[in-house]
């Protein structure tokens, strides 16, 4: 495989590996559903809403989607935490495909972070993160979209989002009417909590660069939303887009927050962005960052 390992010596091994949209840990060994295809995998089960399930996989697979499913008692309970449904994905990345495929089973894969803290865009960021915890790195390169997958799931030929992502809500409309949720007393899918991608610095968003004056003496780091003038009011910059592109932005997004992470500031103020396409999604993952 693309890693330089055997597939075997990944068996029983907690890993990483680069989706189409961040790194995840991968674990095969406990790991036992059905019906295998591509670089996926799809619980064989008879389910309401099939045909709604089947136009999203053709038209958003292999991609940044994660479709919830109900579960069959043959998925493991180490990959549900005891719930009656399980997300499901297919990743575009042709490393993570090639591994899958050369395995020949199906693979958990969560992200490599730990519990709340900022999603890994890089190999590097899982050395960082998780050095000491894990076995294996298998490096795919930066990821190419920088936000995790959209996760859905439906009902009643509607598609819940649960979390917002990649796949924007505008594209998801085109397949079939939506719905956010946006509160749920029992989580059902990952990012649902009110604090997730959180730094360890305390960050704050607010409207525009002209709305903040850091205290005297006060550390702060600045993300700001689009070029800025140069200014001494910050002890560091970091700029998602200077073109004001949401793409760029969501792709840079977590990188600069670790960047700024790492400096040993007071304070990040993070400017808000247009909640249009993918601004939806960064500006979610922003307040929660923020929830702490």
């Amino acid at each position: 495989p693309a890693s330089g390992a055997s597939t075997s010596t990944l068996a029983g091994w907690i890993w990483t590996r680069q989706t189409h949209q961040g790194y995840g840990v991968g674990e095969v060994s406990e790991v036992r559903i059905t019906k295998q295809f591509g670089a996926g995998f799809l619980p064989l089960m008879v389910m309401e809403d099939q045909k709604l399930v089947e136009k999203l996989m053709e038209r958003f697979w292999p991609g940044p989607l994660t479709i919830v499913l109900p579960r069959q008692a043959l998925v493991s309970d180490l990959v549900t935490a005891g719930l009656k449904t399980v997300a499901v994905r297919m990743s575009s990345h042709p490393v993570f495909s090639q591994i899958v495929r050369s395995f020949g089973g199906p693979v958990a894969a969560p992200s490599a972070n730990r519990f709340g803290r900022i999603s890994p865009t890089s190999a590097q960021h899982v050395m960082e993160e998780l050095h000491g915890r894990i076995r294996l790195i298998v490096d795919g390169g930066a990821t190419r979209l920088g936000l995790e997958s959209t996760i859905v799931r439906v009902k009643n030929n509607k598609i819940s989002i649960l979390r917002k992502g990649a796949v924007i809500a505008e594209e998801l409309n085109e397949t079939a009417p939506f719905e956010y949720i946006t509160t749920s007393v029992v989580i059902s899918a990952p990012g649902q909590l009110p604090s997730h991608y959180a730094p360890r610095t305390r960050l704050q968003i607010i409207p525009n660069i002209e709305s903040f004056l850091p205290s005297p003496g006060q550390r702060v780091g600045l993300l700001a939303w689009s070029a800025t003038e140069p200014t001494t009011e910050f002890a560091a910059v970091r700029t998602l887009s200077p073109a004001r592109d949401p793409n760029e932005a969501a792709v840079r997004l977590f990188r600069l927050l670790r960047e700024l992470d790492a400096m040993d500031l007071d304070l990040i103020v993070a400017e808000q962005v247009p909640e249009e396409g993918l601004g939806v999604a960064i500006m979610d993952r922003l307040q929660r960052a923020a929830s702490r």
